[in-house]
């Protein structure tokens, strides 16, 4: 007698906390290639590839050092301002870039939502993972910076994945949040860069945290971004007396937004296929 074949069937999720994130990891093989197609789509056809990742934030380092360290004479806690800038200017063009490619994603690949089920976290997680490439190569000149001004990192370097970790959550939490919004109101997708470059001067990339009065560093500390480019300066130029206290704070407002970032995704994805 022949065998039935297995039936499996697909329903939407219930309740706020059925979140099947289980999924995640027999989808694996999909997520990897979203992850590389989208880098060679991205580097397909350019005149000068990869360099355009590395020109974006070393002439926005020029720029911020002409006009914010010798025009404007802004502190930069005792550090060469270049590579006080630019250890600030990698996780913000990594962030930006993720949270461009997250927010963007769900109705980027709308032909795979109404036609094939998966889950749909993949698309917003392989958007972030897939601006990690870009962050290597400009990660490349800072390692170059470090070497022409003389700095040597410390035992901090060994810190430097976690802070990594947390800008990559940073992007995904916030896009968690964006994505299913810019599916239902596609105003969210014009209105991004112009929250980008807000959020951009609310953070300490072109000042230093110290700038920031005692009083207000806890209300500071509320973006998550503060605790991302603090980090990447202590680690990486062995900076003394980090803000700590600034640190923990946007570790906690990051996971606070990624776990309620993937309940309200889970959350609004059963109804994407009918709205996008």
């Amino acid at each position: 007698m022949a065998e039935t074949a297995p039936v499996i069937r697909i329903e939407p999720s219930r309740g706020w906390f059925s979140l099947r994130l289980a999924d995640l990891w027999e989808y694996r093989g999909l997520l990897y290639f979203l992850v590389w197609r989208d880098v060679k789509v991205r580097y397909k056809q350019t005149v000068i590839g990869t360099a355009w990742v590395i020109l974006q934030p070393l002439i926005t380092m020029m720029i911020f050092t002409v006009i914010f360290s010798y025009l404007a004479k802004m502190p930069s806690d005792g550090l060469p301002y270049p590579i006080f800038a630019y250890t600030a200017l990698l996780p913000w063009t990594y962030f930006s870039s993720a949270l461009n490619r997250g927010v963007n994603s769900l109705v980027g690949e709308g032909h795979l939502i109404e036609k094939v089920y998966f889950p749909r976290l993949i698309i917003p997680i392989s958007g972030v993972l897939s601006s990690l490439v870009d962050f290597v190569f400009a990660f490349l000149v800072l390692l170059g910076m470090l070497l022409w001004f003389g700095i040597t990192p410390t035992w901090k370097l060994l810190t430097f994945p976690l802070f990594l970790f947390l800008a990559l959550l940073t992007a995904l939490a916030v896009g968690l949040w964006l994505a299913p919004l810019n599916v239902r109101y596609r105003d969210v997708a014009y209105a991004i860069p112009f929250l980008i470059q807000i959020w951009m001067y609310a953070s300490p990339v072109v000042y230093p945290v110290s700038l920031v009065p005692e009083k207000w560093r806890f209300l500071y500390g509320l973006n998550p971004l503060v605790g991302v480019i603090e980090g990447f300066r202590w680690a990486l130029l062995a900076k003394n007396n980090p803000a700590l206290d600034a640190i923990g704070v946007s570790t906690f407002v990051v996971l606070i937004l990624l776990c309620g970032g993937v309940v309200f995704f889970k959350r609004m994805e059963k109804t994407f296929a009918d709205v996008i």
